[in-house]
């Protein structure tokens, strides 16, 4: 999911094929005659090094929006930059009185990872396939949902342009390689929709057997700020439960430069302080 703050092709690899048993969605190209994979490799590849210029800084909320139940907030923040393996983000999660926070460092790009430290007295751990779907701080959200490492997935088709939200969009179907699938065999594929004209996520669908959602993550609204335009909500629905956890953007702060200290997993640990209140653009609902 913090690729949307952010403004190869269907030949069967050798990975691939030591899956076929599991279930693989066909593509369903979304226009008359297969779309030319290497213009839709180009295209991936381009939003894959897009990104927010400089380091920057955002406070957020996750709404739980259960089916049934209480809603309730999480109140986060996040420190995100770019180093030489790709995007990276600093996130803290505050449950709320009584609980403990829960601070991630999410690196994004072909080798990604993601570390956890769960509070004070606790290891700092890198967090194996399988935990990547546990929820997080009691939301629907996962460490796998913030991370969106299925854009860097080398097993993919492009599938076209369709309409989605009354725009224009590219559409990608990617597979996941055989460490994910071997700890959620439930997911065959990610469905991908990038604007075609911004270059930004749109949509992603998870999707598993016969081509149904699991789980879908939707870009509502934007906002600019400082020139740039972030990602202001986003909506995460499991379509099983139907619960939904809305992500908002409540402040930024960009054109920033933190210390390359601060995305290091072993400082996770360390208390970071947000910018000076100056810097910090009040985003409001």
């Amino acid at each position: 999911m913090l690729a949307c703050l952010v403004v190869l092709s269907g030949l069967l690899t050798g990975e691939a094929m030591g899956q076929s048993h599991r279930y693989r969605p066909p593509p369903q190209y979304v226009q008359i005659g297969k779309p030319d994979q290497v213009e839709g490799r180009h295209i991936l590849e381009d939003f894959r090094l897009k990104g927010i210029a400089g380091d920057y800084y955002l406070e957020f909320e996750l709404r739980v929006l259960p089916r049934r139940g209480d809603e309730r907030v999480v109140q986060a923040r996040l420190w995100g930059g770019r180093n030489d393996r790709g995007p990276v983000s600093r996130v803290v999660l505050h449950p709320g009185a009584g609980s403990n926070e829960t601070r991630l460092l999410v690196q994004n790009g072909p080798d990604s990872a993601v570390w956890s430290w769960p509070g004070a007295g606790a290891q700092i751990a890198a967090l194996g396939s399988a935990a990547l779907f546990d929820p997080l701080a009691g939301t629907d959200l996962t460490a796998f949902d913030l991370q969106m490492p299925f854009l860097y997935w080398n097993d993919f088709v492009f599938e076209g342009v369709a309409p989605l939200r009354g725009r224009p969009a590219y559409v990608f179907l990617l597979y996941p390689p055989a460490a994910i699938a071997a700890k959620k065999p439930e997911l065959a594929g990610v469905r991908v929709y990038l604007d075609t004209q911004f270059g930004a996520l749109v949509q992603a669908r998870q999707i598993g057997e016969g081509d149904r959602v699991l789980k879908s993550i939707t870009v509502l609204d934007l906002k600019k700020v400082d020139g740039q335009w972030i990602v202001k909500t986003i909506d995460v629905r499991d379509e099983a439960t139907r619960n939904k956890t809305q992500f908002s953007v409540t402040g930024a702060a960009l054109g920033l430069d933190f210390s390359n200290t601060l995305f290091e997993p072993a400082m996770l640990g360390d208390n970071i302080g947000p910018p000076t209140a100056a810097r910090i653009r009040r985003i409001s609902p």
